[in-house]
């Protein structure tokens, strides 16, 4: 099975740690051992390590050589907020995929609770996000955001900005991707349960972003995020 990979929490030269939680569920949860090694993050490089001490709330690790690492798509994921269960689930698969960043968007239809708890959760996205990063042994997690409005959204400048739409019959998500060869930022937005309203749609439309479907079934919100990141990354990687 194909080891797990850890994403420094301290780099010093050619040592490495973690530290609190995320040291002691490699020590007590893996069971891990001193001379066992591990591929080890350290900022924009993976190193093989090698574990040289464990102790509580902390596991020190000993570098060596530089591991090969595979570049994907930069993709920004603009997610509206909906049922926090759902959206952890959404942010973990993606992670898991490799968006780059997650912006969480505040919609019409996001539910006045979920809105105005949306900023408490930004600290356990981010958990989640880092413990898919190690899972799926990817170099970085990808930035989470704070929630943002629409209207501040749909203005980030990128290569190519997608909007996923109910409304849109003819255009395919595929179709729009599969003719670029896009080395700049690309954003893909997602929109809540319900969807996009028709003022939001217009709002896109207006800041210059392409849009596009998944096709006539109607998918949850974190279904369609999957999906649609999949898609992206597969066409663009």
């Amino acid at each position: 099975m194909t080891q797990r990979r850890w994403i420094a929490d301290e780099v010093s030269g050619n040592h490495a740690a973690l530290t609190g939680d995320h040291a002691d569920h490699l020590a007590r949860a893996l069971r891990a051992r001193t001379g066992q090694e591990f591929d080890i993050a350290t900022g924009a490089l993976v190193r093989r390590g090698r574990i040289i001490t464990i102790a509580p709330g902390r596991v020190e690790f000993e570098l060596a050589e530089e591991v090969p690492i595979v570049r994907t798509t930069d993709l920004t994921l603009v997610l509206a907020i909906f049922k926090f269960d759902r959206m952890e689930w959404a942010i973990e698969k993606c992670t898991e995929l490799g968006v780059a960043r997650i912006v969480p968007v505040l919609a019409r239809r996001t539910d006045a609770h979920l809105a105005s708890a949306s900023t408490k959760r930004v600290e356990r996205w981010r958990r989640i996000a880092v413990q898919a990063t190690e899972q799926s042994r990817r170099i970085s997690p990808p930035e989470i955001d704070s929630p943002v409005k629409l209207q501040d959204a749909v203005q980030f400048p990128g290569a190519l900005r997608i909007v996923l739409a109910e409304s849109e019959k003819q255009v395919l998500l595929r179709d729009v991707v599969a003719p670029y060869t896009v080395e700049g930022q690309v954003f893909l937005a997602v929109g809540p349960e319900g969807g996009w309203t028709g003022d939001e749609q217009n709002l896109f439309h207006s800041a210059g972003w392409a849009s596009a479907s998944l096709g006539s079934t109607i998918l949850r919100a974190e279904t369609a995020a999957i999906a649609a990141t999949a898609i992206v990354i597969s066409d663009l990687g």
